[in-house]
């Protein structure tokens, strides 16, 4: 047996095959729910893996999965896994162009998606070659005129056709799984990674928190001498790398996973109350803040009490938000974690990260700051660039070019240098900049949005916040806040929103430019749209509004 994700699991369907694995349940209480125990989705995965196979997908070759949360999502995941296909997310807010590029530069020979989306794969198709056998999930409306025809199995009758057993060839570490990430500021790239350096880089070695595991089998030893009555909910897209690896973990635990088609707030409140959910994961304020107006408002008094963690990654909870969920459910632990598709997890911040004193992670053991051009460690309180030895990924798929940029080996070992720029103490906590690519120099002073972005939280009428650098012919660049108001509240002046940020921020990194828009830009699971922030402001400057 070797650190291969389907081997693992499962050597914990064997240990726990009648515990409750899965669950995806929109509506509490309507019925419209399904719940696999551990053999059941090792079976169901087994069906999808040897239909596959059936179907003439070699090993090796790519699946991509254009799909809503559902259980379909991390059957079909497993089901790859078994039949040794690499699985390839794909987000599903893409349009034509943007399915086209995916399509083609991960060199996808199958596609599962949702019927809803039938359209898109319709106009995409044209412009792919090689993808040979798609799958369909759900049924397409007969009544729709002049829907389009994709040469698709159902999803149903794939699984139908696939025999429930195992017995599929061997497997090994060196397996691959693609995170394709990216695509706000360009065309997404393909993040290859062995599964071996995976589970230990992503997946903590079947313990995030805790000592990894010292061989595969200890994985499922360790199950079976522990029990249950933890339930981890992802509540980001499964099409983020973050979501699917929170259920791998859980799944590595013999733990239960809880699922959603989408985020919506009420029903995520609903579903920790009635399954008393233990772990919930998601992505910054954008995700946090609408469960915060759920519990004062519509769903005030609903039992969180379970809780004990909620976690973040690829966007940070703010100090402000943070505090007002801390109120409303006390026993939960808030946990801003610091990590990436080309990293896995890095470590947590500290409890005193905040406004004042940054972004500050006590990281693992593996994770430096170098300088990006010698890529040496940096001194105490010199900037450089966040990078990670060790178990990381093989590079980006079809893209030498980038790969060479961000992959590097060093005295024998392979390293990952990251786009985020950062300082470490003499106690090796590193303060996280913000990417640098992002950045904002001006008047030869370097102003990371992250920074800013919390202090604008704080103000009392700030719903969310973005910040971007809009080309000045004084300064090089100014500060441009781009805010979304609570509702109800009343438009503050540039002037309030600078007093408020000067008791938080140096001067040089106060906002010089306020516009207010109807609702920030995010992705789906709540990362940042920056390039969308920059036009924003830079058209409203262009029109001379709210300047200083």
């Amino acid at each position: 047996m070797e650190y291969n994700l389907a081997d693992l699991f499962e050597s914990v369907v064997d240990a726990v095959p009648g515990r409750e694995a899965l669950v995806h349940l929109d509506h509490p209480g309507s019925g419209a729910e399904r719940r696999l125990t551990y053999a059941q989705l090792d079976a169901a995965a087994n069906r999808i893996g040897h239909h596959l196979i059936d179907s003439g997908i070699r090993p090796g070759e790519h699946l991509g999965l254009h799909l809503y949360n559902g259980v379909e999502y991390l059957q079909t995941v497993l089901g790859c896994l078994k039949a040794r296909v690499v699985p390839v997310n794909v987000n599903y807010r893409y349009v034509e162009e943007e399915l086209v590029y995916l399509y083609r530069d991960a060199d996808l020979a199958a596609l599962v998606f949702d019927a809803e989306f039938t359209g898109r794969v319709a106009a995409a198709l044209p412009g792919v070659d090689g993808l040979r056998h798609l799958v369909r999930v759900g049924r397409v409306d007969p009544g729709t005129t002049g829907a389009p025809v994709v040469p698709a199995v159902p999803f149903r009758a794939a699984e139908a056709a696939g025999s429930p057993e195992r017995g599929f060839p061997a497997r090994s570490g060196d397996d691959q799984f693609i995170i394709y990430t990216g695509g706000t500021t360009g065309m997404p790239k393909g993040v290859m990674w062995r599964q071996e350096d995976l589970f230990f880089a992503g997946l903590g070695g079947g313990a995030p928190t805790g000592e990894p595991v010292s061989r595969p089998e200890e994985l499922a030893e360790r199950v079976a001498a522990g029990g249950d009555g933890i339930t981890f909910f992802p509540t980001a897209p499964l099409m983020h790398g973050t979501s699917t690896l929170t259920a791998f973990i859980g799944f590595g635990f013999g733990q239960r996973v809880v699922i959603h088609r989408r985020f919506v707030p009420e029903e995520v409140l609903r579903t920790i109350e009635r399954e008393r959910v233990t772990s919930v994961s998601l992505v910054g304020d954008a995700m946090l803040r609408p469960l915060v107006d759920a519990l004062n408002g519509p769903l005030k008094g609903t039992d969180c009490s379970s809780l004990f963690s909620v976690s973040s990654s690829g966007a940070i909870m703010s100090d402000t938000v943070r505090r007002q969920f801390q109120e409303l459910v006390p026993n939960a632990l808030l946990l801003n974690n610091f990590g990436s598709s080309e990293s896995g997890f890095n470590g947590t911040a500290t409890p005193d990260s905040g406004p004042e004193r940054g972004f500050r992670i006590q990281v693992n053991s593996w994770t430096r700051v170098v300088d990006p051009v010698t890529r040496e460690p940096v001194g105490a309180g010199e900037v450089g660039r966040v990078a990670q030895c060790g178990h990381v990924p093989l590079g980006y798929y079809n893209d030498p070019v980038k790969s060479a940029e961000t992959f590097f080996e060093k005295d024998g070992e392979r390293w990952v240098l990251l786009g985020d720029m950062a300082t470490v103490d003499e106690e090796g906590v590193v303060t996280v900049l913000g990417r640098g690519s992002q950045c904002i120099n001006t008047g030869g002073e370097k102003v990371y949005p992250e920074e800013v972005e919390q202090a604008l939280k704080s103000h009392p009428d700030v719903y969310d916040a973005l910040v971007a650098g809009v080309p000045d012919p004084r300064w090089g660049h100014h500060v441009a806040a781009v805010v979304q108001l609570r509702t109800g509240a009343a438009a503050p002046t540039l002037a309030d929103i600078q007093t408020h940020c000067r008791s938080h921020l140096a001067g040089y990194k106060i906002p010089r430019q306020l516009v207010v828009t109807e609702s920030i830009r995010r992705s789906p699971s709540g990362k940042a749209d920056y390039r969308w922030a920059r036009d924003v402001a830079a058209s409203a400057d262009l029109r001379g509004r709210g300047r200083a």
